[in-house]
């Protein structure tokens, strides 16, 4: 009797393994380097979030940071004990704050910022750049069409 080729294993070609498995790789290889600044990934992820200048509310930064509002709020409480954040008063709706990132906020992020830009440049190198646009453009496009479902 002939073998049968051995199937490919179900999650090589299962897009949210692909993605979930990628993510790990290049994110532990990314948090190793966060130790040389004495930086847990929460505050990494909340100061990067906010190094654009732009201010979040909680619940809008705890969404793009991955984290629960809970965690996230203890979180902000810290950032700003130590001066990298502060909590303004929203202009139109005085009841609600955004969270905006601090000078000594910025200047502690930079340097984690370049080393991060580094990191992706070593993830990507190899590949051409139209492609890694693509890749972006594509993921991209997939968060926003789950945000918009609200999965």
């Amino acid at each position: 009797m002939p073998k049968r080729a051995a199937a490919a294993p179900f999650y090589g070609d299962y897009l949210p393994y692909l993605v979930a498995r990628a993510g790990f790789l290049i994110l532990n290889d990314f948090h190793a380097l966060l130790k040389r600044f004495s930086m847990p990934v929460p505050e990494w992820r909340a100061l990067a979030s906010l190094s654009s200048g732009r201010g979040y509310t909680i619940g809008a930064l705890a969404r793009v940071t991955l984290c629960k509002q809970p965690t996230l709020s203890r979180l902000v409480d810290r950032l700003e004990a130590r001066g990298l954040v502060r909590r303004e008063a929203v202009a139109e709706d005085r009841r609600q704050s955004v969270v905006v990132i601090t000078a000594r906020g910025r200047k502690r992020i930079a340097p984690v910022l370049a080393t991060a830009r580094r990191h992706e440049k070593r993830v990507l190198e190899g590949f051409r750049p139209k492609d890694i646009a693509a890749l972006k453009r594509l993921l991209q496009t997939l968060i926003a069409a789950f945000e918009t479902r609200g999965s």
